[in-house]
């Protein structure tokens, strides 16, 4: 990706976040299919983001390609349908992610680039994946409370919206250490071909390991039926007090 204003951003490296961030999608996409096809079952899950609905300054490249991504999906899903086909399409919206990302990404800012607060560690993101690949029936899933947050500010108040982030999304986007430089980039070629860095990136202090939102998501039901024991225990014991006291 690429972190810097539009204005800043070259016609070559906007093209290459959309070849990569879009059409990578794209071309993964259909070769999953072709093979998931003959089968006629399987399940194709689309890591979005809340980027995918609502762009943010600094990241006019990325926010579009999320975007794109989101509308290609769309389409997929509904010629699957069309086709009665076996094979499922569902999509997760992330919050911000503590990966590497944010330690080798094209910046332009006069600090550090860093991912808009609340972060969350990999692995929240990794079981939300794995619980979509294992239940694909449902079209979209929200990961992270500031996921959901955004996404309904944003259908609810989109004007209020820009004029936030105009305020406040070039400041939360960059730490207070000044840029390095020197710093590689791999926007053109990967910078990680000789050490394996892992998933974590350099957020970890800061970086939730759990995400109240999704554990809500995927326990509603249960949730839901405990709610309503608990509801019908207090009102069976306020009947049986009232009883007792006649």
């Amino acid at each position: 990706s690429v972190f810097a204003p539009f204005r800043d951003v070259e016609p070559s490296e906007f093209e290459r976040v959309t070849d990569v961030t879009y059409l990578g999608f794209v071309y993964g996409t259909k070769a999953a299919l072709t093979r998931m096809e003959r089968r006629d079952r399987g399940a194709i899950v689309q890591v979005g983001s809340a980027l995918a609905y609502r762009g943010i300054p600094l990241q006019a490249a990325y926010c579009g390609a999320k975007h794109a991504v989101q509308g290609f999906t769309e389409s997929l899903r509904c010629e699957l349908l069309h086709q009665g086909s076996g094979v499922r399409v569902t999509m997760v919206q992330l919050p911000a992610v503590n990966t590497p990302q944010f330690s080798w990404v094209l910046s332009r800012l006069p600090h550090r680039a860093r991912p808009v607060p609340p972060i969350y560690q990999p692995e929240v993101i990794a079981r939300a994946v794995l619980h979509a690949a294992e239940q694909p029936r449902r079209r979209e899933y929200w990961v992270g409370g500031s996921t959901a947050a955004t996404l309904i500010a944003n259908a609810i108040a989109p004007g209020l919206l820009d004029r936030y982030l105009g305020r406040t999304g070039f400041s939360s986007q960059q730490t207070a250490e000044p840029a390095d430089p020197r710093r590689p980039a791999n926007l053109w070629e990967p910078v990680d071909t000789t050490d394996d860095f892992g998933a974590h990136g350099e957020f970890d202090a800061c970086a939730h390991r759990r995400s109240f939102q999704w554990w809500y998501t995927t326990h509603r039901t249960a949730s839901l039926g405990g709610a309503l024991l608990a509801l019908a225990g207090a009102r069976f014991a306020t009947l049986r007090a009232r009883r007792s006291s006649t």
